[in-house]
């Protein structure tokens, strides 16, 4: 006898349909898999027998042949067990009567027959939703992220025994309540912009840069509070749309890193050291390519401490996804595109002592030091940044201050505002932050007066700025007049986004 279940495989984030066929022929017993699985799904012969016979059910001693259609997509992972499993019995005839042509079963199966949480769920049941299918029986251990999806009949199962009960209508499992998206707020770090004194100019630009989404990069002596302003950051940034929870979600799903709550509920803050690697940061991976820290970041911040000390190959594999908000990757197993929407921030020192423009401290590092130090970020890379701010000491006057800061939630509610106005200019572009508008957008909803562009054609001529230069100055000055609630970028506003671009003349 032929049975047909249907399964899922992950391809990058992207759930591929997989039908697995089962034929339960008379003859020498044998076992043979075929449609290109992996050793964990070949060795699945193994889970799936212990599974039965440990779950009081038959292992058929006959001639055994699974089919994963299509055959020419290589099926990666444990996931499928159950649907093996199902797919034998229903083969077998010891699901007489059970209807399972509509579901998807996923899950892998311990040899006492318990059912283990997999990774990548939800990107599989969001493709299935789309794909038409609405009913999904799924390890118990995936519970908390699969209630997120509505519009569909998730049954969470602690076992095969479970699933096989239910199947047969011994004991049906109750279905999971769509749980409610609640964003996390302001982060659950216990940084404050109120806690941190002076840094005026740096402040202004943090507020800019999270405003806006654009890049940000501060240079400054060691101990100046560079760190600790970039470590604010989530608690200035707008809370998370349930559209962009579900994206990023799939992304910490595949890659295993999902937190408990099943869904991710701020904004990712990543801070890979400076010995990362150019596959960590971009994504990748022998067999199974997961995605990268710049990946993890979508939606959220990725902070590079201390920039010049990562490899220069790293670095300059940022160029790309900082243009187009995604990443390809090319391995033997296949091409794969992850998001990766971040905002950049980065901070370092002026030179290898630290102590190069401080208004306090004697620098001892020669010229061509200097030079040496700074050369290790390329052109193209600072390019790229939008805001490039300098961080001096701070007083001891100002330290022991007890002026009361700007908090965070101050902050963010201009941020927010500034948000709001362009979600509702880019309505209809499919954009959400000025720094995503193109060329297009730019000559659309950036036009500068005679005075504002005479200020922008200085600077370009004596700054000796590119032409993505100025067309990041401009969006930044867009951002500047959204949080100054002005419909027109005026010369000021122009003014102050070209001081921001004072390291494009490092060399």
């Amino acid at each position: 006898m032929i049975a047909k279940i249907i399964c899922y495989a992950l391809n990058g984030l992207e759930g591929v349909p997989v039908e697995v066929e089962t034929d339960v022929n008379k003859g020498v017993p044998s076992y043979d898999m075929v449609g290109l699985p992996d050793a964990a799904v070949k060795e699945s012969k193994e889970r799936v027998r212990s599974a039965l016979k440990n779950s009081g059910l038959l292992f058929p001693m006959n001639r055994i042949t699974i089919n994963f259609a299509p055959a020419d997509i290589k099926k990666e992972g444990a996931s499928f067990d159950l649907a093996v499993a199902i797919s034998l019995l229903k083969a077998s005839e010891q699901l007489v009567g059970a209807d399972v042509g509509d579901i998807v079963f996923l899950g892998e199966l311990a040899l006492n027959g318990d059912l283990r949480p997999i990774n990548g769920l939800l990107p599989i049941l969001i493709s299935a939703k789309g794909h038409g299918f609405t009913r999904f029986i799924v390890p118990a251990g995936n519970e908390k992220e699969a209630r997120y999806l509505g519009g569909a009949e998730i049954y969470p199962a602690d076992s095969l025994t479970e699933v096989v009960k239910h199947l047969l209508g011994e004991r049906p499992i109750l279905p999971l309540e769509t749980a409610e998206f609640v964003p996390n707020a302001g982060g659950t770090g216990s940084a404050d912009l109120k806690f941190v004194k002076g840094q005026p100019m740096a402040r202004r630009a943090l507020e800019i840069a999270v405003a806006g989404g654009h890049n940000l990069l501060m240079s400054g002596p060691p101990g100046t509070g560079k760190t600790m302003l970039a470590r604010c950051l989530p608690t200035i940034m707008p809370d998370l749309t349930f559209e962009e929870a579900l994206e990023i979600t799939k992304i910490h799903s595949v890659a295993g890193v999902l937190g408990e709550e099943g869904i991710v509920t701020e904004r990712p803050f990543r801070t890979p050291h400076h010995t990362a690697t150019t596959v960590s940061m971009c994504g990748g991976g022998n067999k199974i390519v997961h995605p990268g820290e710049i990946s993890l970041a979508h939606g959220g911040v990725l902070f590079l401490d201390e920039l010049p000390e990562y490899k220069r190959s790293t670095l300059e594999a940022l160029r790309q996804p900082l243009e187009d908000g995604k990443i390809t990757v090319s391995r033997a197993g296949g091409t794969f595109t992850f998001p990766a929407r971040f905002m950049l921030c980065a901070s370092m020192n002026p030179c290898p002592c630290g102590n190069y423009g401080s208004s306090e401290r004697t620098c001892s590092c020669t010229p061509a030091e200097i030079r040496r130090y700074r050369k290790k970020i390329s052109g193209p890379l600072l390019d790229r940044i939008d805001l490039q701010v300098e961080v001096d000491d701070i007083h001891y006057d100002e330290l022991v201050s007890s002026e009361q800061q700007e908090s965070s939630a101050d902050v963010k509610a201009r941020v927010d505002l500034a948000r709001r106005i362009q979600r509702a200019r880019f309505a209809e572009c499919g954009i959400h932050t000025n720094a995503e508008m193109g060329e297009r957008e730019i000559a659309r909803f950036c036009v500068l007066d005679k005075e504002g562009d005479g200020i922008l054609r200085s600077a370009f001529e004596r700054m000796h700025l590119s032409a993505r230069a100025r067309s990041r100055i401009i969006k930044v000055a867009r951002t500047i007049a959204d949080l100054d609630g002005s419909e027109d970028i005026q010369p000021r506003h122009v003014f102050e986004a070209v001081s921001y671009r004072l390291y494009d003349k490092i060399g």
